[in-house]
């Protein structure tokens, strides 16, 4: 039986809006309908005949329909806006304008016209994009949205259905996970993590010293107990004065110590062998927070109890979310005990331990990294077969694999991968030698990594006449370490946005599955909100935490086999009960927190 969609229009100043149903192939099965009551009259359409909604973008319209929805939400959509850059990165086209209007020029020869920025942060951003709101879909003047999109997204599903049959498959998948995800996002900026602004505080005040004043904040003072740390700190560094957030003073005043540095980045000052190391470490760690989540955060972001950041689907090249202000992604575990459970509620708090390890199994298929996985601690395991019980030496050398480091420790032990594990060494060494050489790689689904640039382009041809492949053989020089750095970005674009693509799989399993949840004892309804690269938590009424927690196991369980296929590897999640985010965490760090606020270190 056909899948039922319909094009969805809402009216920019008003509740209503236009509906047009559409036969498999995308285009027109019946005539338009006007709607005075575009929310209700889905919900109803929802109800009796299960369609999957075709719009411009959800971020542009879900919002506004969010309100005014009964407690049961909208199945499934098609995104316009994300599909877009997946069929263009499929055609060879990369970095294009996304929008309805870019894309219905294009589909008419047209002039493309730029996308909009993305907004402001905060209370800003909600004026912004009311203010900007009827120009965002960038159509000329003139130009029938319905028509538009109904026109567009036929040529999408005409594009999809030119996918070569090998990659078809997982490209209908990429195209449904990436549009969902966009309802997973809307619906999490709608609902908000819940946020004790009472425990922030006491938070704060405990880390940093009561908050300063409007006029003392506007003046540049810092709270008391970060202006003690950085008297302590010029203390130690026997400095007259010394601004601890110039890293050009902080770096002169080492020198004077007899301590030259590159940069004051954390995993330098981790070695030093100075007592104004850790001093410099704690000031940084507390100014982050003072800056990105302390009282002035708190004020833009956190809204009756919760807060309600603003996610971009895909805002990373390899498929990961990123977030417009507010710094979702990246809310220290210091300040994780804010996010409290509602009276009667429970936070059920899930990560995939192992996730990137895991995922190279599932990819290459080799027999030894597959056992290892199975085993429950994959680097334990690792380490039994290969290192000598070294757990430690396992990791760094499975993590040196997949992120390309390759020089001091690391050297050794993937000359043991390499002899163990030959398929997943070979798969992630033959994407980096196609990186190396200018080309592109794919994660599972089908998700294309960008190109590299023309000046990459240049430099290198300039250096080889052309001739990219000897890049690889290239011992040194700006060409070789372009051709060595793109490789190692391919190299773990594979696993990364393969990872992504489970992650996706994941959120859309788990978004259904709660939905077929019976209700609370009072209705309510356990709610998705808030995801991060591996990271789940839900939001549920007490008495269903635990069929919660059994349906993230079981939705982790549907993306293997989607993204996967009959694969032995399993990707377990790590779950837990819990009334505050905190009291979920702990133990060692998942591959998404590896690297310090400045990046990884491999």
């Amino acid at each position: 039986m056909a899948e039922l969609r319909i094009a969805v229009d809402a009216d920019q100043d008003g509740p209503g809006g236009r509906l047009q149903p559409l036969d498999e192939r995308g285009e027109p099965a019946g005539p338009a309908q006007r709607v005075a009551d575009l929310a209700g009259t889905m919900a109803a359409r929802e109800r009796s005949e299960h369609p999957r909604w075709v719009w411009s973008a959800t971020d542009e319209v879900y919002p506004r329909l969010l309100p005014r929805l009964p407690e049961s939400r909208l199945a499934r959509c098609h995104d316009v806006k994300l599909v877009e850059p997946l069929l263009l990165a499929q055609e060879g086209l990369y970095g294009e304008p996304r929008s309805l209007g870019a894309a219905w020029a294009r589909l008419h020869g047209l002039p493309v016209p730029e996308d909009l920025p993305l907004g402001l942060a905060g209370a800003e951003a909600d004026a912004q994009d009311a203010l900007f709101a009827p120009d965002r879909s960038r159509l000329e003047p003139g130009v029938d949205p319905l028509a538009a999109l109904v026109a567009v997204h036929a040529a999408q599903l005409r594009r999809l259905a030119a996918v070569p049959e090998a990659d078809r498959h997982g490209m209908r998948l990429l195209v449904a996970a990436e549009s969902a995800g966009g309802l997973v996002a809307a619906e999490m900026a709608y609902d908000g993590l819940p946020w004790s602004t009472a425990v922030h505080d006491a938070l704060l005040e405990e880390l940093l010293g009561p908050r300063p004043t409007a006029a003392q904040a506007a003046s540049g003072a810092r709270p008391p107990k970060l202006a003690a740390l950085g008297v302590e700190l010029q203390e130690a560094l026997h400095a007259r004065q010394l601004n601890p957030d110039s890293p050009g003073q902080v770096l002169q005043a080492f020198a004077k110590q007899g301590v030259n540095l590159p940069s004051t980045k954390n995993w330098l000052l981790r070695q030093i062998d100075h007592p104004a190391a850790p001093l410099l470490l704690r000031y940084k760690e507390l100014s982050r927070i003072y800056a990105a989540h302390g009282w002035a955060w708190r004020d833009a972001w956190v809204r009756g109890g919760r807060f309600r950041p603003e996610y971009v689907v895909g805002g990373v090249v390899s498929g990961r979310w990123a977030s417009r202000g507010g710094g979702a992604l990246q809310i220290p575990r210091i300040l994780r005990g804010a996010v409290v459970a509602d009276p009667g509620w429970r936070l059920v708090v899930a990560d995939a331990g192992q996730l990137e390890p895991r995922v190279l199994a599932a990819l290459s298929g080799d027999p030894g990294l597959i056992r290892a996985g199975a085993a429950g601690d994959l680097y334990a395991r690792l380490a039994a077969d290969a290192f000598g019980g070294d757990r430690a030496r396992a990791k760094l050398g499975l993590l040196g694999a997949m992120y390309g480091q390759t020089s001091g420790e690391v050297g050794p032990l993937l000359a043991v991968l390499r002899r163990r594990f030959p398929q997943a060494m070979g798969l992630v060494e033959s994407a980096a030698r196609t990186g190396e050489a200018g080309g592109t790689v794919r994660s599972r689904l089908g998700r294309v990594c960008p190109p590299p640039s023309a000046a990459w382009q240049d430099a290198t041809a300039a250096a080889y006449g052309g001739d990219v492949d000897a890049l690889a053989e290239e011992g040194g020089g700006r060409a070789g370490s372009a051709a060595r750095s793109r490789g190692r970005f391919t190299r773990n674009f594979v696993i990364q946005a393969s990872a992504a693509d489970w992650a996706l799989a994941l959120i859309a399993a788990l978004r259904r599955r709660l939905a077929e949840l019976p209700p609370g004892p009072a209705g309510e309804r356990p709610r998705l909100v808030f995801f991060q690269h591996d990271e789940i938590v839900v939001h549920s009424p007490a008495p269903l935490a635990e069929a919660v927690a059994a349906t993230v196991t079981a939705s982790a369980e549907e993306a293997r086999r989607l993204v996967f296929g009959d694969t032995p590897v399993h990707f377990p999640m790590d779950t837990h009960i819990v009334d505050r985010y905190a009291d979920a965490k702990g133990g060692e760090p998942t591959e998404a927190d590896l690297g310090d606020e400045e990046g990884t270190e491999f």
